[in-house]
């Protein structure tokens, strides 16, 4: 039987959670409103890597209702621990570099996976979700700034890979996902994210995918260049469950 996930949740957390989300939902409105865009067209994914139940909990009290991952394993624990404390009602998304040898899992609890950065890890997911007997949706993971320490497509590589993808089965195609590169100026990095927008609007005209829209790009340093240049989902940790603790890192 559940436990009552208020009573893990102390006024102290929900008070703390509670101002950083109301910061972070009034920033999101004001670089909407700088870029003329509807607000109610960005989606808040809170990125729990590291974070305990406890703020999860927290977060999930005040609204909150997309949690994102970083990793399989990780997700797999915060998904049951949710479960057990009643927390049915969320929408988990996997946000970091997906293993093959993870994918029947990743398939089996994640209801969204942003990071198909391969041909041979999109087949992957396609028959693991054939076999479930459900429909997936993708984002394509893309290296914009070609960084050798990160996964994903190049620019160049994507019409070849979007024409192969868009093919299999058990996979809905909804956009782009990307990590921009450090930078103490989030200016330094809004053409990475403009690259982004216009890689989508020539995909999605080319291949006339109905459901091919998403943006999903912008963290908590940048987030609000990201929504300034088109960004539909904004994947946020620090920015609402605070700094990581010590005790948090060893999870």
């Amino acid at each position: 039987m559940p436990v009552d996930a208020s009573s893990v949740v102390t006024e102290e957390t929900s008070t703390a959670v509670g101002k950083n989300l109301a910061a972070v939902r009034a920033q999101i409105e004001r670089a909407a409103l700088a870029a003329g865009r509807d607000v109610n067209e960005i989606e808040l994914v809170a990125v729990t890597k590291t974070v305990p139940l406890d703020r999860i909990a927290a977060a999930y009290q005040l609204g909150l209702r997309d949690f994102g991952e970083n990793r399989v394993q990780e997700g797999t624990e915060k998904i049951a621990g949710c479960a057990a404390l009643g927390l049915t009602g969320a929408r988990w998304h996997l946000v970091g570099h997906l293993q093959t040898n993870k994918v029947k899992t990743a398939v089996a609890i994640f209801d969204i996976i942003h990071s198909i950065d391969s041909v041979h890890l999109a087949e992957a997911v396609s028959r693991r979700a054939v076999a479930a007997g459900r429909t997936v949706p993708v984002l394509l993971d893309v290296n914009v700034a070609g960084e050798a320490s990160k996964f994903g497509f190049s620019p160049g590589e994507l019409p070849a890979a979007l024409e192969q993808i868009s093919k299999m089965p058990g996979l809905q195609l909804e956009g782009l996902m990307t990590v921009a590169p450090l930078a103490r100026d989030p200016e330094g990095i809004r053409p990475v994210f403009r690259r982004l927008r216009e890689l989508r609007d020539e995909l999605r005209q080319s291949c006339a995918l109905s459901h091919f829209r998403h943006l999903s790009m912008g963290m908590t340093d940048d987030y609000q260049v990201a929504i300034q240049e088109g960004a539909t989902i904004v994947r946020l940790g620090r920015a609402i469950f605070g700094e990581r603790r010590q005790h948090d890192l060893a999870l």
